[in-house]
């Protein structure tokens, strides 16, 4: 029975860009949604805010935790309303989350989606500061969530202070964690045909793969890890950047959930993949320490 069902999810799921089940099996999920808010100048320079309906909003004396999520795509597709899932699941469990996008190969190539990145954590940092979510209770900091692309965009934002404080950020100020799903922290040299033009295969240009900060880390993270991950490996990636964090000594959980593939290990966010190990759950827990 799970083969049967298996395939057609695997389709839906390609290319890490869940479509329209994924989304509307997960309008079980209730969120307030605020859409469109834009950070910047450029069509792509916006986010959707997701958040907790009323019977889900915590006690007034409690912070609510702000979540920042950026998908995947290898850096040439995507769109945050393919990942309404991840908000609506999230925003579910009490949480503020804020879904953006960023600018794609070939309009832009390497560091412009990161100059974008940034934008979005300022432009969030500006509303939860603002008192416009008052009663929310928001806390100050947010923790970044991304996965696969996404997880490279919110890595360089936590590891390398360059970025933030080209919005003039403190990331200690902003930032209380990061999570990688599936994340490509040492990239070279790149593999993948499509990725290769947007860090200018051979090219590729300095300062411009995570691992190399890892010692620069001023906040907690927890990388997660797909079973079967045949497009990131691994033990290059999630585990090589566990093992540099630790190393310097720096607060750091890694997790491999099984039965989940690159895709999959997004997609288990919606109950359509109620029969895998959700990567929800983790990102949750991580999300209460820090509070």
């Amino acid at each position: 029975m799970k083969k049967l069902i298996w395939l057609p999810i695997a389709s839906i799921l390609s290319a890490c860009s869940p479509l329209g089940l994924v989304n509307g099996i997960s309008n079980v999920y209730n969120a307030d949604l605020r859409k469109d808010i834009a950070y910047g100048e450029h069509e792509r320079h916006k986010l959707d805010l997701y958040l907790p309906e009323k019977k889900e909003r915590r006690p007034p004396e409690e912070k609510t935790p702000v979540i920042l999520f950026f998908y995947g795509g290898s850096w040439n597709s995507g769109s945050r309303s393919d990942y309404r899932f991840v908000g609506r699941r999230l925003a579910s469990e009490g949480y503020i989350v804020a879904v953006a996008d960023y600018r794609l190969y070939p309009e832009v190539r390497y560091p412009e989606f990161l100059y974008d990145s940034a934008g979005a954590v300022r432009k969030l940092s500006e509303i939860i500061r603002s008192g416009d979510l008052q009663a929310y209770n928001p806390d100050s900091r947010m923790t970044l969530v991304g996965h696969s692309a996404g997880a490279y965009n919110a890595a360089m934002m936590a590891l390398d202070k360059t970025w933030l404080g080209r919005e003039n950020l403190d990331r200690s100020d902003v930032l209380n964690g990061w999570v990688g799903i599936a994340g490509p922290y040492d990239l070279y040299p790149i593999k993948i045909e499509e990725v290769k033009p947007v860090f200018f295969h051979p090219d590729y240009p300095p300062d411009s793969n995570p691992i190399e900060f890892a010692s620069e880390a001023v906040v907690p993270a927890l990388l997660l890890v797909p079973e079967d991950d045949d497009l990131v490996d691994p033990q290059r990636n999630s585990f090589a950047m566990a093992d540099k964090l630790q190393e310097a000594g720096k607060d750091v959980a890694i997790q491999q959930l099984e039965g989940t593939s690159h895709v999959t290990i997004i997609g288990t966010m919606s109950p359509l993949l109620f029969f895998k190990a959700s990567s929800a759950e983790p990102v949750i827990e991580f999300v209460e320490t820090l509070r």
